[in-house]
């Protein structure tokens, strides 16, 4: 696991209540003002987006900003210096890495939260409830030429297939096509392709011959329009869940999520009161936003990260 690159700023994600409960970022945050920046994933966005609402009821003369331009349009315009804040369903990749160095931006790594990529079908869809690995590879994979779901399965019908997913710029693109395909960026394109997930949802909800792929609460908020597709990778089909997930039996579709503050956005006061913020109300903002929380392990990390940043 990279280790935090910010050598004045080390802390990771913790859910701890008892902190939020005495006070959340404290009372040394009166009076704060100011804009901060974010954008990047949309799949980390509700999860921000939910931090920034809580914390402008609190602090309404600061402005928190969302953007969703995915987690590599995020990173071109945080390594650029245009935001404070990257949100990242993905750690950050060498060349970005690189042109952060090559434009004087130093950074720390907070992970927020859990999640896990759902696989999903129209909700009326009567065929499909577990794929394999294989298969989905199949699907997928570049260069792919299936076109119906019997060439996937021959018990399958004979319908032809109609795929939705991220587009490049994507964090879950990213992640997906490693953890499927075996590369990075190694995708079939003859896709419907969008950054926007609720755009994804539409797509699949309407075509009981569809295939996509999103973060899993996305499919939460709207089960009522999608079926949910168990992953199958050698130990029977499993579905995702907050146990699934945190557990690692949902394979190989878990993962963590990041946001990516800045250093220079770390020395005006209202960032770094956001940030621990975000961290000091993980617990509660999981919840909202229908994210995994974290192990016990990682909440105990977390909280020996902040102690030593308290100092």
């Amino acid at each position: 696991m990279r280790k935090i690159r910010l050598a004045s700023f080390s802390m990771a994600v913790i859910a701890v209540s008892g902190l939020a409960a005495c006070g959340g970022s404290g009372g040394g945050s009166k009076g704060l003002s100011g804009t901060i920046r974010i954008d990047g994933s949309s799949t980390v966005a509700p999860l921000s987006e939910a931090a920034a609402d809580e914390f402008q009821k609190e602090h309404p003369g600061v402005r928190v900003t969302v953007g969703t331009s995915g987690t590599g349009g995020g990173f071109e315009k945080f390594c650029r210096g245009e935001i404070d804040i990257s949100d990242a369903s993905r750690r950050i990749e060498p060349d970005e890495e690189a042109l952060c160095r090559k434009n004087g931006v130093a950074w720390a790594e907070v992970q927020v939260a859990n999640d896990g990529i759902a696989v999903v079908t129209a909700k009326n869809n009567d065929f499909l409830s577990c794929l394999t690995v294989a298969e989905l590879r199949k699907i997928w994979d570049q260069g792919s030429k299936v076109k119906t779901w019997n060439q996937v399965r021959p018990s399958f019908p004979n319908r032809p297939i109609e795929l939705y997913g991220p587009g490049t710029d994507s964090g879950t693109f990213d992640f997906f096509t490693e953890k499927i395909n075996g590369e990075e960026g190694r995708s079939r394109t003859d896709y419907n392709a969008s950054e926007d997930d609720n755009v994804l949802v539409q797509g699949v909800s309407g075509n009981p011959n569809s295939l996509g792929y999103f973060g899993l609460s996305y499919y939460e908020q709207n089960q009522d329009k999608l079926k949910l597709v168990k992953i199958d990778a050698g130990n029977g089909c499993v579905a995702p869940s907050k146990e699934t997930v945190q557990n690692g039996t949902y394979k190989p579709l878990s993962r963590p999520l990041f946001i990516y503050p800045s250093r220079k956005a770390l020395k005006r006061r209202e960032v770094r009161e956001f940030v621990r913020f975000y961290i000091d109300n993980e617990a509660k903002l999981t919840k909202r936003a229908l994210f995994v929380d974290l192990t016990d392990a990682q909440q105990r990390r977390a909280r020996q990260e902040v102690e030593r940043l308290a100092r």
